[in-house]
């Protein structure tokens, strides 16, 4: 049997964040290790108790959701951050994801899919409420400098294809007949010619500029560890 998944708790709503610890808590593959009520405590706990996933409110005292999640994920980018909040904002989302959030969940999601989505985040997918999956794509629908996406060579831009056709980097490295360390390496000079932080972001970037293999209107943004997929519920079989 697998041990439990370990999760630290923060809101600064005391009534909601004991609703959603003992919703979690009921499960026997969640163990709630710790519940903070600011964004200072919430990076505190979490350097003390090396949680496997974090829940943040956007909205808290102090630095707040957004800025405990940039904290906590540049001081240990193992743990998987989920942000679950009542803002609809776009600047919120984009900043969560931007912070290192591998999650965005709106607070009106029942228990059990809380429970359900939380298990996806944590085993290595990345979740965005669909309400707010064309938001992002708005997000990347407006021109990125002229100068970034040219700065992509040609293995680089075929890189990004099959990135956003949902191929881990191992697949990549078969398809292209590269090594995975390889493969990585192009990655990393990928994101950083395109001034983004995840391979999510890169995979927006393609569909704007028409070099994904994924319809742009079905893109729900899971990233499953180093793979992006789109979801299979909403997509023919095969399409991606």
């Amino acid at each position: 049997m697998s041990s439990p998944i370990r999760i630290l708790l923060a809101d600064d709503h005391p009534l909601f964040r004991e609703g959603v610890a003992h919703s979690l808590g009921s499960e026997p593959d969640f163990e709630l290790i710790a519940q903070a009520g600011s964004g200072e405590e919430a990076v505190e706990l979490a350097h003390r108790w090396h949680p496997d996933m974090v829940l943040l409110d956007v909205t808290m005292p102090g630095m707040g959701g957004v800025a405990a999640a940039g904290k906590i994920a540049a001081s240990a980018p193992e743990v998987r951050i989920m942000m679950l909040t009542v803002s609809e904002n776009r600047e919120n989302l984009m900043a969560a994801l931007r912070a290192g959030a591998h999650g965005y969940v709106l607070k009106g999601v029942s228990a059990s899919e809380l429970r359900a989505i939380t298990r996806r985040v944590a085993g290595g997918e990345a979740y965005v409420t669909p309400a707010l999956a064309a938001d992002m794509l708005t997000e990347f629908s407006h021109p990125h400098p002229a100068d970034s996406f040219s700065e992509l060579t040609a293995r680089e831009t075929k890189i990004l294809n099959l990135l956003s056709q949902g191929l881990t980097n191992r697949e990549i490295g078969e398809a292209m007949h590269l090594a995975e360390k390889t493969v990585k390496h192009y990655m990393t000079s990928i994101l950083h010619k395109l001034h983004v932080r995840s391979r999510t972001e890169a995979a927006l970037i393609a569909v704007q500029h028409g070099v994904s293999g994924c319809d742009p209107q079905r893109l729900h943004f899971l990233e499953c560890g180093t793979k992006i997929r789109c979801n299979p519920k909403d997509l023919p079989r095969n399409k991606c």
